[in-house]
């Protein structure tokens, strides 16, 4: 289990937000926090910890106003630790390799390849052509609903209809070298994991799988390392002291060493 930091951007700000809030329309989202500093001050300060693995999400779409300076903030990150970042968010078989040229390790894709609702497995052998399955991070942030969990994309206001499985994991893990869960209806709020989530995820033999969403204490953490059978790594962003939270960051480090 280890920790795997973010860097969240929305209009050119590091932020921490509601995620069920986003909204394409008008750029709106609930913070949870918004940074004084770039995100290069972020990539730089887990590059002095070596910690690797992180994630960078651009929160606005391709089509918004503001989805230039954020992704200029982005690279500013990835310039600054090279091959230890990820980069998701507007990620597309014809900009991913923009990505990976700027110090991308892996680039994180999820609506892109989904059409009408379901799996487009023709974008996907577009996307492993275009960067190589060791490259690709398939993003299945969900959402509950009638029992079970449903990918969701568009930044995560479209349900699809594909269930968060073992079977869609093994189906996927064809085309990819990770998985990012962000558990949707918690994330931001610092209220609690989503346990039955955790238990699949650490129930699964595969790939590596981040989750993120609803922690906020480290009685959560020790569900988490529990419930995830000590493999699935974690996604900590509003409880961290980082972003205005009650985690310190050093005793996150400290508890999932020991």
């Amino acid at each position: 289990m280890e920790f795997r930091p973010c860097i969240d951007i929305h209009n050119g700000k590091v932020k921490q937000i509601v995620g069920g809030s986003l909204r394409d329309e008008g750029n709106k989202a609930k913070e949870n926090f918004v940074s004084e500093m770039d995100a290069a001050f972020f990539a730089e300060y887990y590059k002095k910890d070596g910690i690797r693995g992180g994630h960078i999400i651009l929160l606005n779409p391709l089509d918004s106003e503001f989805y230039q300076i954020t992704k200029e903030q982005a690279v500013k990150a990835l310039r600054a630790y090279p091959g230890a970042l990820q980069v998701g968010g507007g990620i597309n078989d014809k900009n991913a390799a923009y990505f990976l040229e700027q110090g991308a390790s892996h680039v994180i894709v999820t609506s892109y390849v989904f059409s009408e609702g379901r799996i487009d497995y023709a974008k996907l052998e577009k996307l492993v052509e275009a960067v190589g399955k060791e490259r690709l991070v398939l993003d299945l942030s969900c959402r509950k609903r009638d029992g079970k969990y449903y990918v969701v994309t568009d930044r995560w206001q479209k349900f699809t209809s594909e269930a968060v499985t073992e079977g869609l994991l093994d189906r996927l893990g064809a085309y990819a070298d990770e998985f990012l869960v962000h558990a949707v209806d918690v994330e931001g709020k610092a209220s609690g994991i989503e346990e039955e989530l955790v238990k699949l995820l650490g129930s699964w033999e595969g790939l590596p799988v981040t989750y993120a969403g609803g922690v906020g204490s480290f009685a959560d953490l020790q569900k988490l390392k529990e419930y995830g059978r000590g493999k699935v790594n974690v996604t900590i962003g509003s409880a961290l002291d980082l972003f205005g939270g009650n985690m310190p960051y050093h005793k996150v480090l400290e508890f999932l060493i020991s």
